[in-house]
C-alpha cells in the first residue's frame, strides 16, 4: 500500500495506513510527534511502526507513518517519540478527593475510616483541599492519567460538600495541573443533618448542615465548574449506596432515603452528568433499580462485587456501567466477577479506587493487578487477555464515562490527549512486542511526556504547569495539619503485629 499521500478522512475507515484529516503540503499544526511507535487504540487496533501523530489545538488531525505525516504537515512543536511508545492517556475511573494527603493513616489499626471522617468533615480546610489536588493531579500526570474521575472525599462517604469554598479550591487546583478531570459531589452518608466544622487558625465551629443544604452545594459547584476550562474540568452527582442486607430500611425511613436519593438522580439527569455510587455489592444494584431508579447508560457503579446473576441482567438491561478496582480491599473481601460482566456485555473500566490506604494512581499496576487477580481465581492463564485490561483504560473507560466520542484513542477528530513511554529501558527491553510491554512490564515512571487537550503538561519527565516542589512542600505541610487538629499523631508510628507475624492481631 502506497504511503506517499495522506489518506482523507473518508476513506480512512476503510484503510490500515493511515488516518487524517485531508491537508495541502506544509499545512501547519501545533503539535507534531514523530517517530514513535504508535498505539492508535482505534477501531482496527492498529499499531503504528515509526508512526506520528498532527495536532491542531486541541484535536487530533492526523496519525500515521512518519514520513507521511512530516512530508504534509510542519509544526510550531515536534515532539521527538524516537525509542518511545506513544498511546492514548490512560483514564482512571474511581479515586477519591483528600486520600493523597492520608495515605496509610490507620489502615492496619482499623482506624482509616474514622480517621477520614474526622479530617474530611471536621478537620480539612481550603488548603488542605488545594493540596491533595495539586499533589495528586501531579501524581496521575507523572503517571500518564490524563483523564480521571474522583467522588470528593471518601472513607464512608465523607463528602465535603457543606461549603462551596472548599469545591472550588480543589478544582481551581486540579485545573492549574491541567488534567482532564470528573470530579463527583454530593451529600454524604445518611443520616442527616451531618456535622461538619470549620477552621479559622486554630480555633473551630461546628454546624449541622442538612441533605438538601449539601445537594445545593453540589449544584452550585455544577453551576460554576461543569464544561470549565475548555471541558476538562467537569462534575459528577455521587450518592452513597445503600445495602439492604446490611441495614434493611422499610416505612418512612424507606420514603425519605427514596425521596433522596431520587432528588439526587432528577439533579444527574437535568444537567446531562454523570451519576455515581461507591460500593455495591450482593443484592445493592436490585436494591438501586427497584426502589430507587437509579440505574442507566449514564450510571457508573464502583465495586460491584459479588453480584448476583439477577442482578448481571438487570445492568445488561439497563446499558449501566462498572467501575474494576482490582487493587482496592473491596475486591480482597469479595469477588468481582469481571468475566462475567464482560461476557454479558457489560461495558467495564479499572480504576485505581485511589490513593489510600495502600495504592497509587499507577494504571500500569492495576491493569497488572487485575490480570494475575482474575486467572488466579479461574486458575486460567488465558482469562483477561492483555489487550482487554488495555481497552479498560482507554477505549472502554472512555465509553463507560459516555465520552467515547472524545477520548480513549488516538483517532482524526478526538481530542489530544497523549502519552508517551520511554521503552529504551532495561525492564522493557527488547524492544518489540509493544502491547505486551505495556501491560505486562510498564509502570508509571517510564511514562516521560503527556499532553491533555494538545497542551503539554509533562516534558521529559518535567511537569510543566505547577512547580512540583512546592506542591510536595504544600501537601507536607496541609497533611502535618489535619492530622495535628484531629489528635492523630498516633496513628503515624509503626503498630504492633508489623513485625515477624504472619498476620496482623485482631
Amino acid at each position: 500500500m502506497h504511503t506517499s499521500r495522506l489518506i482523507p478522512v473518508a476513506l480512512c475507515a476503510a484503510s490500515l495506513a493511515c488516518a487524517t484529516a485531508d491537508a495541502p503540503q506544509g499545512e501547519l499544526v501545533d503539535v507534531l510527534i514523530t517517530g514513535g511507535t504508535v498505539i492508535t487504540m482505534d477501531s482496527t487496533r492498529r499499531v503504528i511502526q515509526d508512526g506520528a501523530v498532527a495536532i491542531r489545538a486541541d484535536r487530533i488531525v492526523a496519525v500515521g507513518p512518519t514520513a507521511t505525516i512530516t512530508a504534509t504537515y510542519s509544526a510550531r512543536d515536534t515532539i521527538d517519540a524516537a525509542r518511545k511508545i506513544v498511546m492514548p492517556g490512560l483514564i482512571d475511573g474511581h479515586g477519591h478527593a483528600g486520600h493523597g494527603l492520608v495515605k496509610t493513616l490507620g489502615m492496619d489499626q482499623n482506624q482509616f475510616y474514622p480517621i477520614t471522617e474526622a479530617i474530611y468533615a471536621r478537620g480539612s480546610t481550603e488548603d488542605f483541599w488545594r493540596a491533595d489536588a495539586l499533589l495528586t493531579g501531579v501524581e496521575r500526570v507523572r503517571f500518564g492519567v490524563t483523564t480521571a474521575l474522583s467522588f470528593f472525599g471518601g472513607g464512608d462517604m465523607i463528602m465535603r460538600t457543606d461549603e462551596q469554598r472548599y469545591g472550588d479550591a480543589y478544582l481551581q487546583a486540579t485545573q492549574d495541573v491541567g488534567l482532564r478531570y470528573i470530579l463527583a459531589v454530593g451529600p454524604r452518608r445518611q443520616p442527616y443533618p451531618s456535622t461538619f466544622a470549620t477552621w479559622t487558625g486554630d480555633s473551630t465551629t461546628t454546624q449541622a448542615v442538612s441533605f438538601e443544604q449539601q445537594l445545593a452545594v453540589s449544584e452550585a459547584l455544577i453551576e460554576r465548574w461543569h464544561g470549565a476550562s475548555d471541558g476538562r474540568i467537569n462534575l459528577a452527582v455521587a450518592f452513597a449506596t445503600h445495602h439492604q442486607d446490611e441495614t434493611p430500611v422499610a416505612g418512612a425511613e424507606l420514603a425519605l432515603l427514596r425521596e433522596q436519593a431520587r432528588a439526587a438522580r432528577a439533579l444527574s439527569r437535568s444537567r446531562g452528568l454523570l451519576f455515581v455510587q461507591d460500593g455495591h455489592t450482593t443484592g445493592s444494584v436490585q436494591f438501586a433499580h427497584d426502589e430507587l431508579d437509579l440505574l442507566g447508560p449514564d450510571a457508573l457503579l464502583s465495586h460491584a462485587t459479588e453480584l448476583t446473576d439477577d442482578e448481571i441482567r438487570l445492568l445488561v438491561q439497563t446499558n449501566t456501567r462498572i467501575v474494576h478496582n482490582p487493587s482496592a480491599n473491596a475486591a480482597s473481601r469479595k469477588r468481582f466477577q469481571l468475566v462475567e460482566l464482560l461476557d454479558a456485555g457489560v461495558t467495564v473500566m479499572l480504576g485505581s479506587d485511589g490513593v489510600a490506604p495502600d495504592r497509587s494512581f499507577d494504571m500500569f499496576r492495576h491493569m497488572f493487578q487485575a490480570m494475575r487477580y482474575h486467572r488466579f481465581h479461574w486458575r486460567d492463564t488465558k482469562v483477561l487477555p492483555p489487550g482487554k485490561v488495555l481497552e479498560m483504560v482507554t477505549v472502554d473507560a472512555a465509553k463507560a464515562l459516555g465520552m467515547e466520542a472524545e477520548i480513549g484513542s488516538l483517532d482524526v477528530g478526538k481530542k489530544a490527549d497523549v502519552i508517551l513511554i520511554d521503552w529504551f529501558r532495561p525492564h522493557l527491553a527488547p524492544m518489540h512486542m509493544p502491547l505486551y510491554r505495556v501491560a505486562y512490564f510498564a509502570n508509571g515512571n517510564d511514562v516521560t511526556t503527556v499532553l491533555v487537550n494538545g497542551r503539554v503538561l509533562m516534558r521529559d519527565r518535567q511537569v510543566l504547569t505547577v512547580n512540583e516542589a512546592e506542591v510536595i512542600n504544600l501537601a507536607q505541610r496541609e497533611a502535618d495539619a489535619a492530622i495535628r487538629r484531629m489528635g492523630l499523631d498516633s496513628m503515624l508510628t509503626t503498630p504492633e503485629g508489623f513485625w515477624g507475624r504472619s498476620r496482623f492481631p485482631d
